[in-house]
């Protein structure tokens, strides 16, 4: 027995009364949060006014989560189709299956939607969630440790996963005999965990370069799915869980080099700054401030609605967009304490105009 083992829990889901909680759902929820207000702080620090995200998500998150499940049972689906397999549990999204790259092509479905709505370029809502998509998904890699699920070849490595045998009458639940719950003989690498923290590490790197370089037009985001697919190639590779193959190889190898090889040439033809946004009725100028003003004392209060959550957007230079915050064309800047650090408040010098409370 190895002592360094990683334990897997033997249970993934709970009930309170009838309602069932799922570790799974739990993670990718707790995900999708930590996303949003990863997110939020760039967008706002990009010109686009407070909780625009929410704009976002309520599309994004759907179209995300039905385009996983679509592309998991496209490329998995002796489970459902195949012999012994059952077609209902296609629908079972909450015992694990979701496909990343289904998930990135129906959230950009869902981003593009919104993005027409609120007047906005999509290349920003992209890259503002550039460093924020694969904390997400490093979150939500926890919820295959519950299930048991996307563990990679036997390993002697200290760092070996132990695995549960799951009990197929009691979901959620690992098989017990005399009390114990039955584990598999060998140790596993813990692909998920490699995920996880390979992920963290993409994060960080696109939000390091993101700030030296400041990427536009969807830059950060063709770095961040580099970055990832060059990581999930090798993890696929360790990994034993029945899948679509080609030429003995699995799919999901060949689409992450297909991506990345896209993502870099998108990454190397596409250039410009950082786009920063303001009102699309804002000033063709930003007139500056009359001698000795204080302009962390203009009233913006009484000013018109459509001026604080405007009705679309116009791409601006930084210099513009740092005169207008100036010269209070823009809303005055928040105190740069008032953006928790926790929550990316440091990308950038300024947060961008706000929302009204009773705003819908």
């Amino acid at each position: 027995m190895n002592i360094a083992a990683i334990p897997s829990p033997t249970t993934s889901v709970w009930h309170l009364g009838p309602l069932p909680i799922r570790a799974y759902a739990l993670c990718i929820i707790l995900g999708m949060v930590a996303a949003t207000l990863l997110m939020e702080q760039r967008l706002r620090h990009r010109g686009v006014a407070k909780w625009t995200s929410l704009d976002m998500v309520v599309w994004a998150v759907p179209f995300g989560i039905i385009g996983a499940r679509v592309y998991h049972v496209i490329t998995s689906p002796q489970d459902y189709f195949g012999s012994g397999g059952d077609p209902i549990r296609a629908f079972y999204i909450w015992e694990g299956g979701l496909g990343i790259w289904g998930a990135v092509a129906g959230g950009a479905l869902g981003a593009w939607i919104a993005a027409r709505q609120i007047g906005l370029p999509l290349s920003v809502f992209a890259d503002a969630l550039a460093p924020a998509l694969p904390v997400a998904q490093a979150i939500g890699r926890l919820g295959n440790w519950f299930n048991n699920e996307l563990y990679g070849k036997v390993t002697t490595l200290p760092w070996g996963l132990e695995v549960h045998e799951m009990d197929p009458a009691n979901p959620g639940h690992a098989t017990v005999i005399d009390g114990e719950p039955v584990t598999k003989p060998e140790l596993y690498h813990p692909a998920f965990l490699y995920e996880a923290i390979w992920n963290l590490g993409v994060a960080g790197l696109v939000w390091l370069l993101d700030r030296k370089f400041k990427f536009g037009r969807g830059r950060a985001f063709a770095l961040y799915v580099m970055a990832y697919t060059a990581g999930r190639a090798w993890i696929e590779i360790l990994r034993v869980d029945e899948a679509n193959t080609l030429f003995g190889v699995r799919l999901n190898v060949f689409t992450a080099i297909v991506i990345f090889l896209g993502a870099a040439i998108y990454f190397v033809a596409v250039r410009g700054p950082r786009e920063y946004v303001v009102p699309i009725d804002a000033p063709d100028t930003a007139p500056e401030p009359v001698a000795d003003s204080d302009i962390s004392q203009v009233d913006v209060a009484g000013e018109d609605d459509s001026r604080k959550m405007p009705t679309a957007y116009q791409v601006v230079s930084e210099e513009r967009f740092r005169a207008y915050q100036r010269t209070g064309v823009l809303p005055p800047a928040e105190p740069a304490d008032s953006v928790p650090a926790s929550v990316g408040g440091s990308d950038a010098d300024e947060p961008g105009p706000s929302r009204p409370a009773d705003e819908n």
